[in-house]
């Protein structure tokens, strides 16, 4: 571990990003935005709804809604930070010096990654003063952000390592991103349209819940349904009953979204020097 923090790649990739000014302008704006929304949202249910005051079913809405805002803003940024960290060193044709150093591969890979895990959670804590409001008004609990908060974590290291192994199979940033945008696209887009057909299909004709692996498996892999059955655990047992799957979603999505990082990151390890020995 001592060896992974000390890594040369890591440290000056996080100096480069952090001590970069639009980097927290970034930050700073985006706070803005969601304290406008905050605030905005608050302003609005207490004037319409003629109360007065803020009620905890109102704030539990709330809470949900900046869910998926930082759900969002993970899905749209994460591949934008990855997918070119090895392509861009090959375009600079810097990356020839990189694998000539005493890193092994997997230090470089690692290095990159989270340096961009690095940043992004630094965007997602910064917020937490802001999420720290619903607290005020009830509907929500410690525990429950916590739980939010490693979802978020497990999300974007899948999805970075996702956009570290496009990066180093593809020598064009440009394709680098396209790839891992549409991966992102298909693992939200694409699996709920899965899901509702296959939902279809299994209760087509049927007046009892069927046994119905691949409605499990498309709900499992969602991250935006995987995320609502965490705020709403009671969605999360209707999906079991549903398809009569007794292992919770949260457990799939675990262990599926683990082992697309396990293997991506494998697969660019392992495609680094491949691709500088191809193409030097």
């Amino acid at each position: 571990m001592k060896a992974l923090l000390a890594n040369p790649v890591l440290i000056k990739e996080i100096k480069l990003r952090f001590r970069n000014l639009k980097s927290f302008t970034g930050i700073l704006f985006y706070l803005i935005a969601m304290s406008i929304f905050v605030f905005g949202f608050i302003f609005m249910t207490t004037t319409f709804s003629g109360s007065g005051f803020f009620r905890p079913d109102e704030s539990f809405m709330l809470f949900t809604m900046m869910t998926y805002i930082q759900l969002g803003l993970i899905l749209f940024i994460t591949p934008g930070l990855t997918a070119g960290a090895i392509s861009t060193e090959r375009e600079k044709q810097t990356l020839n010096i990189l694998l000539t150093t005493a890193q092994t591969s997997f230090q470089i890979i690692f290095g990159k990654m989270s340096s961009s895990v690095a940043f992004l959670l630094l965007m997602i804590v910064a917020g937490l003063p802001i999420y720290s409001l619903v607290f005020l008004y009830g509907g929500v609990s410690p525990s429950q952000i916590a739980i939010i908060f490693l979802f978020y974590f497990l999300t974007l290291l899948t999805i970075g390592s996702i956009g570290i192994m496009f990066s180093t199979i593809i020598r064009k940033t440009i394709v680098s991103m396209i790839a891992t945008y549409g991966t992102m696209i298909f693992l939200t887009a694409a699996t709920g349209f899965f899901l509702i057909i296959s939902t279809q299909i299994s209760q087509f004709g049927s007046t009892t819940p069927t046994f119905s692996p691949f409605t499990y498996f498309w709900a499992s892999i969602n991250p935006a349904v995987v995320l609502f059955t965490l705020l709403q655990p009671a969605y999360a047992q209707e999906i079991q009953n549903m398809t009569v799957v007794p292992l919770p979603l949260w457990v799939g999505y675990l262990i599926v979204y683990l082992f697309i990082t396990a293997l991506a990151l494998f697969l660019a390890v392992k495609r680094l020097r491949v691709n500088m020995s191809k193409y030097k």
